[in-house]
C-alpha cells in the first residue's frame, strides 16, 4: 500500500501535547516540548477512522505513529477499529471489511512499527469464519505481541453485530512496559481492569469510541480505573462524525493517582504524549502519613468475602 510510505502531504497533524512532570532531564528537547523526567513516553493518536477504508486509515495511522516517534513515544495507542471503522449498519457489512487473523495488514503495520521503532495498540474489526470480533492488536517491531477481543458490548455500532470476545484478560511484556488491553466500553467493568492489575499490569491501553453522552469515560471511569487499580491508563478516543454518530475525542493519559497527565481535544486529531515511569504501578502501599495514614490497595481487599452478598 503506497500511501503508508508515501503520505499525502496535505493532511498535516494539528498538535502534539506533552506532559510536563516536575523533573527536567539536563540534555536539550525541541522549543516546542516539554523538559521530561527520565522514564517512557505512551501516547495517544486520537483520529477519525473512515469507515471501511482500510487503506486510508492505515495511511493516516502511519502518518500519526511516525509523528509519535518523532517525539520519542515509546508505545502509541490508537482509537478502537482505527483501521476499519466502527459504525457499520449491518454485520454483513461489518464481515466484509473486517481483518483475518493473519490478515497481511497487520504484519504491514509491524513493519511500520519496525521502520517507526515503537510499538502500538491498534483496533480493528476481525473476522474468523462467520464469527466477528472487535479486536486490539499490541504491535512491536519484532511482530505480534498479543491481541485482546472485546468483552463487554454495548448496543452500539458494530458491537451490535459482533461476538463476545471470550481472550483472557493478558498483560504483555513489553519494552515499555507490562501493558494490558481493553476497549472502550470495557472500561465500565471494574472487574476487567482489576483483573488485568492483579494479573501484573503497569498500564492498560484503551482504544475507545465514545460517542456523545459517554462523557463518563474521560470524566469518571479512567481516572477511576487507574486509582484504584495504581496504574497508569492510556485512553485513545475517536473524533469526528460517522453515520449519526458524534465522538467526543478527549483522549486522556491517566496516572496511578487518578491525576490526568495529558488530555486531548474534543474535536480535532491530536497526538499527547506523557513521560511515565511504568515500575511505579507495581507498588500498590499508599503512604499519606507514615505509621498514621496508610493504605495497600491489594492486601487490603477482601476476596473472601466478595462471592458472600446476600438480600435481606
Amino acid at each position: 500500500m503506497d500511501a503508508l510510505t508515501n503520505p499525502a502531504p496535505s493532511e498535516i497533524l494539528s498538535g502534539v501535547v506533552v506532559s510536563r512532570p516536575p523533573i527536567p532531564v539536563a540534555e536539550p528537547l525541541p522549543e516546542h516540548l516539554a523538559r521530561v523526567s527520565a522514564g517512557v513516553r505512551v501516547a495517544a493518536a486520537q483520529f477519525g477512522p473512515s469507515l471501511g477504508d482500510v487503506e486510508g486509515n492505515l495511511a493516516r495511522i502511519d502518518r500519526l505513529m511516525a509523528e509519535a516517534a518523532r517525539h520519542a513515544a515509546n508505545l502509541v495507542v490508537f482509537p478502537e477499529c482505527a483501521i476499519t471503522g466502527y459504525c457499520f449498519p449491518d454485520r454483513a457489512a461489518a464481515l466484509a471489511t473486517a481483518l483475518t487473523d493473519d490478515d497481511a495488514v497487520i504484519q504491514l503495520l509491524v513493519q511500520r512499527c519496525r521502520a517507526h521503532h515503537v510499538e502500538c495498540v491498534v483496533g480493528a474489526l476481525v473476522r474468523a469464519g462467520d464469527h466477528l470480533q472487535n479486536a486490539a492488536f499490541l504491535l512491536g517491531p519484532a511482530g505480534v505481541i498479543g491481541r485482546y477481543d472485546k468483552a463487554h458490548l454495548p448496543h452500539f455500532g458494530a458491537d451490535k453485530f459482533a461476538d463476545p470476545g471470550r481472550t483472557a484478560f493478558r498483560v504483555y511484556q513489553c519494552a515499555t512496559g507490562r501493558v494490558g488491553m481493553l476497549i472502550g466500553y470495557d472500561l465500565s467493568f471494574p472487574e476487567a481492569a482489576r483483573a488485568l492489575a492483579l494479573a501484573g499490569a503497569e498500564i492498560i491501553a484503551l482504544p475507545a469510541v465514545w460517542p456523545g453522552g459517554a462523557e463518563s469515560g474521560p470524566d469518571i471511569l479512567a481516572p477511576s480505573r487507574a486509582l484504584e487499580n495504581h496504574i497508569f491508563l492510556v485512553a485513545c478516543n475517536s473524533v469526528g462524525a460517522d453515520r449519526g454518530a458524534h465522538f467526543i475525542g478527549r483522549s486522556c493519559i491517566i496516572g496511578p493517582d487518578g491525576r490526568r497527565l495529558a488530555d486531548a481535544s474534543p474535536d480535532e486529531e491530536h497526538i499527547i504524549i506523557a513521560e511515565i515511569e511504568p515500575t511505579l504501578a507495581r507498588n500498590k502501599r499508599i503512604v499519606v502519613e507514615a505509621a498514621e495514614y496508610e493504605m495497600d490497595l491489594f492486601a487490603d481487599r477482601r476476596p473472601d468475602l466478595y462471592g458472600l452478598a446476600w438480600n435481606s
